[in-house]
């Protein structure tokens, strides 16, 4: 064969090659077989030089070509998805703070930046969702090509066709921690920031219904209802405070109007039909005396209150506190020092109330002991010295005591808010920082989850996957969004309130990258429908039909007699059985025995149903779709395993459900023998009919 040299077929379209066809010499060669592909010629030159490199090396780099190839296609799905997933979220959040932005008269400048950090604040909530649809999409186009099947027949399994976009979906989500922990944060203070400023310009279109407005300096505004279409205000109740909180001015007005200044410095507040209570002087703190005051009653007022109207930015030094807006170290630092300060709150507390309701004064050895015998030699009864007392003094007694209990409510009251608050505030560092790793990680587990989806749907484009994707990100987000709130009012702990979504779609990624590994049918109808069939007991209805072309009679003289030999057997086993009574417990679970008598009796039913169903008689037909699909083993075991069946009955719960559902099964049993035993009788009395009409025929055609 010296002289001879071969040639691979050109590789397809999608860069890989599955056949391993040759041409010889001397042959013709198709269209096409003249330019080997780069790869193939590079496999035979190395053969032909005698390289002692293993081929499988030099294979190697075919599989470097199909990741890149896998890789342009995630890319630039990923990047139009990354885009179309933030432009939603960045509506999603516009949509919450729309009465922000209308109607003030903002500059472009200021929606620029409001615009420009919502979007840098969005990154890394669009980063999970852009990675879970593009690879959604990249393997159910894959998939609808035949690419995949192509890509598994040349020996490459579905998870080694996820190396090169796992190390991407890692390098994405490294770029999303950095993300959230360096940039993430400056974005939230900045549009903490702008929100804030939004919000305290054109305070008119601000004022809430049914609650106190505190946006204007040294004023607070009641408003019961607003007329956004003329701008009027009803059941106006206003408190303006000037030097302190005694020397405020009450105003009450049944309607008004607040309209802004033209230099936008002040703000002109018109009342009508109302009344201004206020002070003539300063009352002292905790004074009873009595402070003469000014009550004026209007029809209309004209009342300018000082407001600087135009957009400046607020001061950082309030929204600087927001864990949101610090990076992990920062968050680190301020907790420590968060720990700190109501560590010592804590600790002054439990001073102050060990004094006051447990005093106990130093005291010496010596008389520490004399103290203990003179207690003990002495007995006092609260209740008897109380009831010396004369009447006027038990009711002071008793008003003091309550005064008393009533002040240290309240002073207890405030103590646990600022304790309840400062947990609170340790709670959303906690918190904080737990997050900035799962949004990081969830990008991983989001390639797991959609990449598997779309190698199993095999479905491409934007309508199947963005669905998929929807319902996923859904329940990502309920769960994610339910952790939050619970772990922030400290219901539940903030390892298991954060880690909830991971833990669920953790299982779910693992279980959808198995089965798209192993081609296992997911969304398969009928397997779930069989799966629920035998969990919950659900029938299966017969469905025989009459054939056109019947090759073989029914033998109905013999399915009679096994009709007959069926019925003894029914009667037979339903006495034995006792059905009607609950199983065993310890036979159910522990010691099982199969049933094969019932397992005969169904198998020689099936069998005459078959023969009978060859008949052209319709009575025979309609009663054939009557007989029930008897269930011969669900009333014996809950599980074909036997240790299934032993963790069953151990676990208390699933136990009691398998139980009585063995039982019920038992009760069915029950019911299908006696239906097939009343079919039977039908079934012989109309054979015999149909033998004695075939014997009065035969017997009048000879005569």
């Amino acid at each position: 064969m010296h002289g001879i040299h071969c040639t691979r077929e050109k590789e397809s379209a999608s860069t890989f090659h599955t056949g391993q066809h040759a041409l010889c010499s001397g042959q013709a060669a198709p269209a096409g077989w003249d330019r080997p592909p780069p790869h193939s010629q590079a496999v035979f030159t190395h053969v032909k030089q005698g390289g002692d490199t293993p081929l499988a090396t030099v294979m190697m780099f075919r599989i470097r070509k199909l990741d890149i190839f896998i890789a342009r296609q995630f890319g630039m799905l990923f990047a139009g998805t990354f885009f179309i997933s933030l432009f939603v979220l960045m509506m999603q959040f516009l949509w919450r703070y729309v009465d922000d932005l209308i109607g003030k008269g903002l500059s472009m400048d200021v929606l620029g930046q409001f615009f420009w950090y919502m979007s840098l604040m969005m990154v890394p909530q669009a980063l999970p969702l852009a990675i879970l649809l593009s690879s959604l999409i990249s393997y159910g186009n894959l998939g609808e090509s035949s690419e995949l099947t192509a890509i598994k027949s040349a020996g490459i399994s579905l998870v080694q066709s996820f190396r090169g976009l796992i190390v991407i979906s890692v390098l994405i989500a490294c770029g999303s921690f950095y993300f959230q922990n360096n940039v993430g944060p400056s974005a939230q203070k900045h549009i903490a920031q702008l929100l804030i400023s939004m919000k305290q310009k054109s305070p008119e279109l601000e004022i809430p219904e049914g609650i106190f407005y505190d946006g204007i300096p040294n004023t607070n505004l009641y408003v019961e209802k607003k007329d956004l279409k003329t701008g009027h205000l009803y059941n106006i109740m206003v408190y303006r405070m000037t030097d302190s909180y005694e020397d405020q001015a009450i105003i009450l007005a049944d309607s008004g109007m607040l309209q802004s200044t033209a230099e936008k410095k002040h703000l002109v507040l018109n009342l009508w039909s109302g009344e201004w209570f206020e002070n003539m002087r300063s009352q002292e703190m905790g004074s009873s005396a009595s402070v003469p005051y000014r009550r004026e009653t209007f029809t209309h007022k004209h009342i300018v209150l000082d407001f600087d109207g135009d957009f400046n930015l607020t001061d950082m030094a309030g929204i600087s506190n927001d864990a949101r807006t610090k990076s992990i170290t920062k968050i680190q630092h301020d907790k420590d020092s968060l720990v700190h300060v109501y560590d010592s709150v804590g600790k002054a507390y439990y001073k102050d109330a060990q004094s006051i309701y447990y005093p106990s004064p130093r005291l010496r050895p010596s008389e520490k002991k004399q103290a203990v015998r003179l207690a003990e030699g002495k007995s006092f009864n609260v209740d008897s010295m109380f009831s010396r007392l004369p009447a006027d003094q038990r009711r002071q007694v008793v008003d003091q005591a309550l005064s008393t209990v009533q002040q240290e409510v309240g002073d207890l009251e405030f103590k646990s808010l600022v304790t309840s608050d400062g947990d609170k505030l340790i709670r959303l560092h906690d918190i904080e920082t737990i997050n900035k790793f799962t949004l990081s990680l969830i990008c991983i587990i989001f390639f797991f989850i959609g990449a598997p989806l779309g190698a199993i749907i095999r479905k491409g484009g934007l309508g199947i996957p963005i669905i998929i994707s929807v319902i996923v990100f859904i329940i990502f987000y309920i769960l994610d969004n339910t952790g939050y709130r619970m772990s922030r009012q400290g219901d539940w702990a903030i390892w298991f309130g954060k880690g909830l979504s991971m833990a669920v779609l953790i299982p779910m990624a693992v279980f959808f990258t198995y089965k798209a590994n192993n081609d296992s049918a997911v969304f398969n109808a009928d397997m779930y429908m069989n799966l629920l069939r035998r969990m919950f007991g659900l029938r299966l209805k017969r469905s025989i039909s009459g054939k056109e072309v019947i090759l073989n009679d029914p033998a109905y003289s013999r399915d009679a007699a096994r009709l007959r030999l069926l019925n003894g057997q029914i009667a037979e086993y339903a006495k034995s059985r006792s059905l009607k009574s609950p199983p065993d417990v310890i036979k159910v679970f522990f010691r099982y025995h199969a049933d094969h008598v019932i397992e005969n009796i169904s198998d020689e039913l099936e069998a005459v149903i078959e023969d009978l169903g060859n008949t052209r008689n319709k009575l025979i037909m309609t009663v054939l779709n009557r007989y029930p699909i008897l269930a011969v083993k669900a009333h014996t075991r809950p599980f074909d395993r036997r240790w299934l069946n032993i963790l069953a009955g151990l676990i208390l719960p699933a136990g009691i459900f398998f139980y009585f559902r063995m039982w019920r099964f038992r009760l069915r049993l029950y019911r299908d023998l006696r239906a097939i035993t009343a079919c039977n009788d039908v079934l012989i009395a109309e054979i015999e009919r149909m033998e004695r009409v075939a014997f009065g025929l035969h017997k009048k055609k000879h005569s």
